[in-house]
């Protein structure tokens, strides 16, 4: 399955339309889409406004690929899950978000295993087929800290 989310805070209809207008170009494949309050109701993909965060891990969980705004949140979800994801920055000048602060998520990971990146709304075919293709992960994000960082913080605290 491939499950496209864009967060929970705001709808993102650009990313939401771009998908559900590809889906068709994947007929062996699964969508779902948790698209919040946009307005652009999808007609080629199966969609939940919003889901329960159980609802939202067991949905990641069976996903092959997330397609996803570049929110930290869906990131790690992924990468935790094996998943591999494409992200699609928001854009400030296109009233998506305030700040331009996703593009700069999306630099800091692109090329990072499992992470592919679509710069442009045209880039978000191309970057779904490129994951597609490429290896499950096999190794997940780790769930916590390095075990000598966590000594460091450790000892520091104790020597308050």
């Amino acid at each position: 399955m491939i499950f496209v989310t864009v967060g929970a805070l705001f709808g993102f209809d650009r990313l939401i339309r771009l998908v559900d207008e590809l889906a068709p170009r994947f007929p062996d494949q699964e969508f779902m889409a948790q698209i919040g309050n946009g307005d652009y109701v999808p007609k080629n993909m199966k969609y939940a406004r919003s889901l329960s965060a159980a609802e939202y891990r067991e949905t990641v969980g069976r996903s092959r690929l997330l397609v996803a705004h570049a929110g930290m949140g869906s990131i790690i979800s992924a990468l935790e899950n094996r998943c591999g994801v494409v992200l699609l920055p928001r854009r400030a000048n296109l009233g998506e978000h305030t700040t331009d602060h996703q593009e700069q998520t999306a630099r800091w990971v692109e090329g990072k295993p499992g992470v592919f990146v679509a710069w442009e709304d045209a880039d978000l075919f191309p970057a779904i087929e490129k994951a597609l293709l490429a290896e499950r992960l096999e190794d997940s994000l780790p769930t916590t800290a390095p075990a000598a960082f966590l000594q460091r913080i450790t000892a520091y605290i104790e020597s308050l």
